[in-house]
Parts: C-alpha cells; structure tokens; sequence
C-alpha cells in the first residue's frame, strides 16, 4: 500500500511539496523603470505608497537603440540585452527617474 504525504511538520514547521504551489501570477501592467544611478529594469511594477517593486524583471544592460529607450516599447530589438533578475527588485518611489509604460503584448512572452 503507498501513501501520499501532503506536508510534514518538523519542529513546529509545515513542509509540503514544492509541486503543490502554485506560482503567484504577478499582473501589473510592463514598465521599462530607469532609477538613479543609471539603473535600468523592465518588468511588471507594483507600487504600494512609495515601495515599488519589479517581479519576472530583466535589467537593461544595453538599449541597442538608435534613438533612445521608447523604441523598446514595443519590444527588444536585436541588438539589446537584457539580464534576468532572480527575485524581486525593490526601491523606493523617490529613486524613480521616470517610468516607459511599454506594449504589454509584445513584452508578455518574455516578461511572464
């Protein structure tokens, strides 16, 4: 006979399978956020008084425009780069230069 365990308490703790969760699905709209010091993200932004975050970010590394960052609205170009972030990128809303709201269809495959 086998028995399916569906969580384990240790110490005061419950443990359950990784499979059993179910990823949050983050929905807020895609920005490119460029912050001070030259920082530059894409992702989708969530802002909560003045704590912003980015969740499924990239960082720009490099724009590979000819004309500046808008022409990322409507999606990579081939000569731009773009690092994928583990975790969440916080700051704060004063860090905020400006943000880029982009098309959310052309970026929703690579921004999940």
């Amino acid at each position: 006979m086998k028995e399916t365990i569906k969580e384990l308490e240790v110490n005061g703790i419950i443990y359950v399978p990784k499979d059993s969760i179910n990823p949050v699905e983050h929905t807020g709209d895609i920005k490119i956020v460029i912050l001070q010091r030259g920082w530059i993200y894409i992702g989708r932004f969530e802002k909560e008084g003045d704590h912003c975050k980015l969740h499924n970010s990239y960082n720009i590394r490099r724009w590979g425009t000819s004309n500046g960052l808008p022409e990322l609205v409507n999606g990579k170009l081939d000569n731009t780069v773009l690092d994928k972030c583990e975790g969440v990128i916080e700051f704060d809303w004063l860090t905020v230069i400006h943000t880029i709201t982009v098309n959310q269809e052309e970026w929703k495959s690579l921004v999940v």
